[in-house]
């Protein structure tokens, strides 16, 4: 998840990018207008009257745009570094108009990118984001404009400046110098090559664990192979096959066929088939060729490696550490090893309790890898008498989201109203929000349903930022909020599950840390100049509320009859959170721990390595053995193609503060507006303008401890 810093933009997915000024004589934006050229006129990413216009973005409208965005960008680059007399305001305000203008048009191309790829956008994607890597590179070792923030920095005009002025102004500086503007001029050159080649490296790792996702399927004649699966499954596996003009049934490598597979499957070789297509895609030892992504890891960790050394850093670990919370990576390891040492043991224990159930429920004397989560569904459903997928009947969309939308109301005035909008896919839902006062405040895109041509996974993305102009108007925040659920089959009714309810409010509360604003600067807003290690506290506190005896009546109801969640499997649902949490949270710290000791180590630049060191933090600290041909790190996205290369770490890092922050609301009221309003006004309403520390304790009163993260896995 990348967020936007000012003058040095993002290269990956657009997720989260806030872009403002403040609300005062000195915080206004010009509102420039571009002289745009004839021949481009008609290019509709250059349209900036309205919402994007999504559905008429073609392949060939991007270059064009992005290039002459640059050229005018260098322009007023150029016309800023030469000012006699450097000031806020013919610094600041003129990058910030022409900043706007990049961020929204490169929000919408990567936006499509990740949610509508195809080869020819692909392709022209690709090509837009060398230029995008040329043009911040330039503009991060512009010595003239680094000269022109440091007079700032040092002119009697700092004092003067608000917290967040002055947070953005020293914040800029350190990204240039991270950025290499006090190298000499060869090692520039070569840093810039570095940076090139690895946004090149990631847009490719990104491409090859998409297609081989997509490339990989079986299709069945009839459902008797995929024995076990409930009717909703069988019917989207249905449905898939129809979409590609086949008969019968088809699964794949998409979260919701592989985990129904995983889940329910009863054919205990087809669960083994289908884990090892999943654990080795984009590997040699695919089922399918062109994918590997093994080269392209040794490339991205000896480049990494040499940025690293070349701006004065021990190791790349080092160098992602500098923007961030945690003062070094042997802070992190602490941090990450000390919970290991707390979760273990437990872990251990309710794995054995596993294979004990399995044994004697089932006979069978080993679970393997692909075993695990179809006796844990066993062993859950026995504890607990309830099946999660016949939970779902409980969990229909309009409901949910009715609900979250309620919540949050409740806690921060908000009203989500459905709104109309160009989108990209005829699922797509567009709402507008708006405040207390019913004024329109925000706008989001709601993308909930894997298809093909979509990346995995779930994120909030930005498409456009806010910014208040000279005229005192106010272009208003967009969020983007993406989730791949299982469609249903045709005229069913879209019902989830209890955990795709959770990931809805996760991204929802990324989605109000943009929304909800109260910051205007650019650069310090929304989540720009949030440290990563602290971007996930309001998702992930946003969590809570779907475990919550107060708020799981809000978000429940049975599609057909309209009864709330039954109050006993109310209770089973909030017990099962903690059913194998120990085991949970080991995963986690795998991730972790292998992400922070692959950047930590300087002889890291071969694949070979990296296999090696993830199956040996798993014998390590793991309590299911995985088998030697798991090739995990050929589909590690977060930390290979996304912005958590040393700082997979970050979850639980903000799960620290946000468990114990959620616990405020248990203290005082689960739906507390008084709460919530201290919630908006310090850690969502503040940006990045002081340190997540600091807006903490506004909060809570105190620093975060321990023991709420330890309970929200069951564990003492």
């Amino acid at each position: 998840m990348n967020r936007r810093r000012f003058l040095f933009g993002s290269l990956g997915m657009t997720a989260m990018g806030i872009f403002g000024l403040p609300n005062v004589a000195l915080g206004v934006v010009p509102n420039v207008s571009l002289q745009i050229p004839k021949e481009l006129m008609d290019n509709p990413l250059l349209d900036f009257s309205g919402l994007p216009r999504y559905s008429k973005i073609k392949p060939e409208h991007i270059k064009p745009a992005m290039m002459f965005l640059f050229e005018e960008a260098k322009k007023t680059i150029e016309t800023v570094a030469n000012e006699p007399d450097i000031t806020w305001q013919n610094f600041y305000f003129p990058l910030a108009a022409i900043d706007d203008k990049i961020d929204r048009v490169w929000s919408a191309v990567s936006n499509l990118h990740a949610v509508a790829n195809d080869d020819a956008l692909r392709k022209a994607y690709n090509e837009a984001r060398s230029l995008v890597s040329e043009f911040y590179t330039w503009r991060g070792m512009h010595r003239p404009l680094f000269d022109a923030v440091l007079a700032l920095k040092n002119s009697p005009e700092y004092a003067t400046l608000t917290t967040a002025q002055q947070k953005l102004i020293d914040d800029v500086v350190l990204e240039f110098r991270l950025s290499g503007v006090d190298l000499p001029k060869d090692k520039q050159e070569q840093l810039a090559k570095i940076d090139q080649r690895l946004s090149e490296l990631s847009t490719q790792f990104g491409n090859n664990a998409l297609d081989a996702t997509n490339g990989w399927h079986r299709t069945f004649p009839t459902a008797d192979a995929l024995k076990g699966l409930n009717d909703a499954a069988l019917a989207s596996a249905k449905q898939a096959a129809e979409d590609k003009g086949e008969s019968g049934y088809r699964i794949g490598l998409d979260i919701p066929s592989y985990m129904a597979v995983m889940t329910y499957a009863d054919d205990a070789d087809l669960r083994r088939t289908v884990y090892k297509a999943f654990s080795t895609k984009a590997s040699p030892l695919a089922d399918t060729t062109g994918w590997d992504n093994t080269p392209v890891i040794a490339e991205i960790m000896t480049l990494r490696h040499q940025k690293a050394t070349l701006l004065g850093f021990d190791n790349f670990a080092e160098y992602s550490l500098a923007t961030k919370m945690a003062d070094s990576p042997k802070q992190v390891m602490d941090f990450l090893t000390n919970l290991s040492v707390r979760s273990r043991p437990k872990a251990q224990a309710q794995f054995a309790e596993l294979r004990e159930f399995a044994k004697q429920t089932y006979g069978v004397d080993k679970i393997n890898a692909w075993d695990v989560a179809y006796y844990t569904e066993k062993h859950k459903s026995v504890l607990y008498s309830f099946d999660k997928e016949l939970l779902r009947e409980y969990f229909p969309e309009e409901k949910v989201l009715s609900g979250l939308f309620e919540i949050a109301k409740r806690l921060f005035g908000i009203t989500i109203r459905r709104g109309q909008a160009d989108v990209w896919d005829s699922s797509v839902k567009f709402y507008e929000v708006y405040d207390p006062q019913n004024r329109h405040k925000a706008s989001f895109y709601l993308d909930m349903y894997a298809r093909d041509n979509k990346r995995g996974g779930a994120w909030m993305s930005t498409a456009i930022n806010r910014i208040r102009r000279i005229d005192e108007s106010v272009q208003l925040p967009v969020a983007v909020i993406v989730t791949n659920f299982r469609r249903s089959a045709e005229g069913q009714p879209s019902l989830l599950l209890h955990d795709e309810v959770t990931t809805l409010f996760h991204e929802f509360g990324h989605a109000i840390h943009l929304m909800l604003t109260q910051m205007d600067v650019y650069g310090v807003s929304g989540l720009s100049g949030v440290p990563w290690d602290a971007v996930e506290v309001p998702s992930q506190l946003m969590e809570g509320f779907t475990f919550n005896r107060t708020t799981l009546p809000f978000i429940s109801a049975h599609y057909q009859t309209g009864e709330p969640l039954p109050a006993d499997l109310l209770d089973k649902v909030i017990e099962a959170k903690h059913y194998q949490g120990a085991m949970s949270l080991i995963r986690q710290l795998e991730f972790g721990i292998f992400d922070m000791r692959l950047h930590s180590d300087s002889t890291a630049h071969t694949m070979q390595h990296a296999q090696e060191l993830y199956l040996k933090v798993n014998k390590e600290i793991g309590v299911i053995d995985l088998p030697d041909f798991v090739r995990r790190p050929n589909t590690f996205s977060h930390v290979f193609s996304g912005g958590y290369a040393a700082g997979y770490y970050s979850y639980l890092w903000s799960e620290l503060f946000a468990n114990d922050g959620f616990a405020k609301f248990e203290e005082e009221g689960i739906l507390s507006p008084v709460v919530g309003k201290r919630l908006e006004d310090t850690i969502l309403g503040q940006g990045g303008s002081r340190p997540p520390m600091a807006l903490y304790v506004a909060y809570r009163g105190r620093e975060p401890n321990l023991k709420a993260l330890l309970a929200n896995y069951g564990i003492e």
